[in-house]
This record gives C-alpha cells, structure tokens and sequence, in this order.
C-alpha cells in the first residue's frame, strides 16, 4: 500500500467542532494519519510520487462509522418471531455455547465484511473465541474492540478467566487495531461478586468494560428480586461497572436516578433503536439522557435482532423512532444523529478518529452521491447533504472503506480477502453450529416454525 494518500473533490463532512462541510475539497493521509483538510491548496505541497491518488469526484468523505454495539452473527433471519428472552434461551445461548474458534472467525469475516460494506471502521464487538474474531479483525482490515460474554460460571458462557486470557492473547493485534475489553452479558447471569471482580480486573489491565444494561423490562424485575429491589444501573454503580471506561448497550428503561448515575460517572451508553424495536424490549428514553449530557453513539446490536449490520438504517430509526413517539419533529435532527455515528462512538472507546481533521487516526468512508439517495441536492448545501446521509442514504452508497489509513474497500471491491470464500465459509459454519447446538427441552419448540 502506498505511504501516501491524497483524496481530491470530495465533499468533506468533517465532523469537527464546527461541523464543516468542505466542498471540493482535498484531504492527505500519510501513515495512519490525516496530515492535511482543506481545499485544493490543502495538497499542492505534497509530493504525488508513489502515492495513491483517490478522484473523489461526486462523492463525500466522512469518518468511518463506529458501531458501539456489535455481536457477531452466526446467523440470521432464524428467530424473527421470538422476543429477547426466547430468542436467548432457544437459539443464542446454545449457538455460542457450540461455537468454536475456527467458525467465530468465518462468522466474524462475514459480519465485519458486511459492516465494511456499510462504512463502519470500527466495531465494539462482543462474543466468545475472541482469538478468532481478532485474527478476522487483522485479516478483513476493520478496527475492533472485543470482550468475552461473561457470566456466572453455572451459565456455560465465558467466566473472567477467558476474558483475561484473551486480553493478553489479543489485544493490540493488527497493529493495535484489535482491543480487548472485559464483557459482562448481563445482570439475569451475573452476581454482585462477579461485577465487583470484573471492576477489579479492569483497573488492574487498564482496560474498559462492555455490559448490557436497562434492555428489557423482564431484566429490570430480575435485577429488583436479585438485588434486593435495586435497578440494573443501581447495581452497576455500587458494583464500580460504570465509569468513563465502561460502554453500557441498550438503558432503554432507564429511571431518573439512573440517568443521574451515567452521567455522574461518566458513562458512555451505545443507543440500539432497531433492535430495541425488533425484539420487543420498548423505546430508550433518548431525548432525556441527551439532555443529561450523557455520550451516546449508536449500534446495530447483532444481525440476529436487527437482520443487517447497516448503521445507516440505525441512524435513520434514532431520529424517527422518538419523532414518532414524542409526537415532535423538532426532535433529534440529522447533524446530531450523524455525530452519535461517528465522533460519540470514537469518544466511548477512547478512540482518535470520529473526525476527519489534521492529527485524527485516518478511518474515513467515501460516499457515492451520484444515486437515487442523493437525488435531488443542492451543491454546496450542507444541510441538504446531511439530511440526505441521514434518512435516505443506504450502505450501498459506500464506494471505500480505508481504516487506519489503509484502503481496505475500493469501488465495493475489498483488497484483502476473497468475498465470496468468506460467505461461503460463514454459511457452512452456520450449518455446523447449527447442528451441534443443545436447546434446552422447554425451549426446544420455538424454533419449529
């Protein structure tokens, strides 16, 4: 690859503090680093030899999306009439039960592919085998942070002990781009001990903890009979999960007192609407932890709850879904979901993209605006333009992918890998998976549909 990257007329959506759109303009990545924005004079210094030369002519540049929330699918379109609870119980739990390393990675190489694809650069992604998703993570190009799914050991899942393994294993592959936090599934499968270890465990690897939170109501009346009449969020706070390390998914049913505890310790909470819609679980209460001044970005979830790793549908369902409920249009405009997909979701992780400015890590998607999608626009208008990302633009607008400065897609094509062994491979892996799963007798006739 090139050491040098010039991107020419492009429309820059950088997402900086100013929220500039620069038209016409030009960016240099040099390494791993964005070293130049502007406009045509932003690259007239620079020496085009050996370097990569990008005409993105009708096209926009805007840093790559991070999905806050990420499971790895195995499979889906299998559970669509199950809610949260039955689609755990009858068909994830005994798939990630019967995974192994080799099938987490085609599985990995299918849904990282898919989220390339979709302009996400970074995935904050939770499963089991985390070696094999990080060695899908090195070979697809895409930056990822990993944790185990940790529960009490009863549980058959993942126990502390596999998430540290892991963590030492792992973490920093791909040139730093694989990251390895500690995973809690959540509290229905966890005791108090277990989240006061996991706290302890990552101060002591001086790494960030992923946990579900607040998803369902049914998690809510677990955790007040378990903890003795304590929310979810209430235990994690007197437990020491939350912090400015900690991601907490879903707080769709949230208290007063428990948006009061994210902010207090400075939580970041990975907002899933289309999920959260599909399974049934009610709609997060988005406009008050704003208001709160809390850190939202945005996630898919996982394929099997949402059938898509697609965060431009998830941006659209986070402006419209509370539009809707809150019977208020003035309500989560464009700029600002925008932001919850891109710089939110650096900020949660610690990360320096998010931003397409001088000194940012260089993950940045190209935007194909010669399409339906973006029909009509008004050049130069960067409202126009915004809004058009936002609520009509699907992952099939994206033309390129670069993460940590390099081109990991061009024209739809990936550079690193064979598409089409990755999909075949993650369908036999689903196959087997499938096979060997053990679904508990009281749930086994769920999935006869």
């Amino acid at each position: 690859m090139a050491d040098r990257i010039i991107i020419e007329n492009a429309a820059i959506v950088t997402m900086n503090d100013d929220e500039d759109v620069i038209f016409d303009g030009s960016m240099v990545i040099e390494g791993n680093r964005i070293v130049a924005v502007g406009g045509s004079e932003a690259v007239s210094g620079f020496d085009r030899t050996n370097a990569k030369i990008i005409d993105a002519g009708g096209k926009a540049a805007l840093p790559g999306f991070v999905d806050l929330h990420y499971h790895t699918a195995i499979g889906k379109g299998y559970c669509d009439h199950l809610d949260l609870w039955e689609i755990l119980q009858a068909f994830w739990y005994p798939m990630i039960r019967s995974i192994n390393t080799e099938e987490a990675y085609w599985a990995a190489m299918a849904s990282y592919s898919e989220s390339l694809k979709a302009g996400v650069t970074t995935a904050n992604d939770m499963l089991r085998r985390l070696p094999g998703l990080a060695r899908a993570a090195v070979d697809s190009g895409i930056r990822v942070v990993l944790s185990n799914v940790v529960a009490d050991a009863e549980h058959g899942l993942d126990v502390l002990d596999d998430n540290e393994s892991a963590y030492h294993q792992c973490h920093g592959m791909g040139d730093g781009r694989v990251e390895v936090y500690l995973g809690i599934e959540w509290l229905p499968l966890a005791s108090e001990a277990l989240l006061v270890d996991c706290r302890a465990l990552a101060d002591e690897l001086g790494t960030g903890i992923h946990i579900h939170l607040n998803e369902s109501l049914g998690e809510v009346e677990i955790s007040q009979q378990t903890f003795g009449g304590r929310r979810p969020s209430e235990v994690a706070y007197d437990t020491g999960i939350l912090g400015p390390d900690c991601v907490a998914a879903h707080c769709v049913h949230m208290s007063d007192r428990e948006i009061g505890l994210m902010r207090e310790t400075g939580t970041h909470i990975s907002h899933n609407p289309s999920s959260n819609a599909k399974l049934g679980n009610g709609i997060a209460r988005l406009p008050e932890m704003l208001e709160a001044g809390l850190n939202i970005g945005l996630g898919h979830d996982s394929a099997e709850g949402t059938n898509s790793c697609d965060l431009f549908q998830v941006m659209k369902w986070a402006s419209l879904v509370h539009r809707a409920e809150r019977k208020d249009a003035s309500i989560l405009q464009a700029p600002q979901i925008l932001r919850m997909a891109t710089r939110n979701g650096s900020l949660a992780l610690g990360h320096e993209t998010g931003e397409l400015s001088v000194g940012k890590v260089a993950d940045v998607i190209l935007i194909n605006l010669r399409n339906h999608h973006f029909t009509p626009w008004v050049p130069g208008n960067k409202t126009h333009l915004i809004s058009h990302l936002v609520y009509s633009a699907e992952s099939a607008a994206v033309d390129t992918t670069i993460v940590d400065g390099t081109v990991v897609m061009e024209g739809r094509e990936f550079l690193l890998f064979d598409e089409e062994e990755v999909l075949a491979k993650a369908t036999e892996s689903f196959s087997s998976c499938i096979n060997r799963m053990e679904v508990p007798e009281e749930y086994a006739g769920l999935l006869e549909r």
